[in-house]
């Protein structure tokens, strides 16, 4: 059985030893979400259901990370900016989100396919890290191999839903580090994994508590 630890007992070098990748490359999934499941408030933004727990895994988990792979939309629902972290934007129309073009985009990379419409603007904006790995979507075994090939072996994908199933189905995924906290919102929000069916195993490597808040790390059995 998973011991069962106090957040607040560990300090931030045992937190991270706690989410060390066990081998590289190492992808990880990472989600809030609430005891009904909901990844979003009702606002639509996962920031309306973290609370301090939430953050200070998040944070780790960035530090831990060499780049943060994300959804297009997602990027622009939360409205995403650029961060010393390379970021890795997953689109299929190609567009580079507003919100990061306000800021220094040296660390910003789009993964797309030769199909993408808003390729000229992407380019003109990302030079050669945009990345095309397919026709009409990016490959996300591709995508794999070349952010391994870059030097990135330790991925961080923070959704949306529906690229967290893709890379489930496919088996590219190793985590879900989900964090639940304790509200129910209701209605029809995401769940941490839509989209493609997938029928993974896995098992609980560590139990973290803090307060009512359970912040989990599963890995593929």
């Amino acid at each position: 059985m998973t011991d069962v630890l106090a957040l607040a007992d560990l300090s931030d070098e045992q937190l991270r030893e706690v989410y060390a990748a066990p081998r590289r490359p190492w992808t990880r999934v990472l989600f809030v979400a609430t005891v009904d499941g909901a990844t979003q408030g009702a606002d639509g933004l996962s920031k309306s259901i973290s609370n301090d727990a939430d953050q200070r895994v998040f944070q780790t988990l960035r530090d831990l990370a060499d780049v943060i792979v994300v959804g297009a939309g997602t990027v622009r629902e939360e409205a995403y900016e650029p961060n010393p972290k390379p970021l890795v934007v997953v689109s299929r129309s190609g567009r580079v989100p507003e919100s990061l073009q306000a800021g220094d985009l040296s660390q910003v990379f789009l993964a797309t396919g030769s199909d993408a419409e808003a390729m000229d603007q992407a380019r003109e904006l990302l030079g050669d890290r945009v990345l095309v790995l397919g026709k009409e979507g990016p490959e996300l075994s591709q995508l794999r191999d070349a952010l391994v090939g870059r030097g990135f072996t330790d991925l961080l994908c923070e959704g949306g839903p529906s690229l967290a199933g893709d890379l489930w189905a496919q088996g590219l995924a190793d985590e879900l580090a989900l964090t639940v906290v304790p509200r129910i919102v209701g209605g029809e929000h995401r769940r941490p994994v839509q989209g493609a069916d997938s029928d993974v195993e896995l098992r609980l490597a560590s139990l973290l508590t803090a307060g009512d808040t359970l912040v989990q790390r599963w890995v593929v059995a």
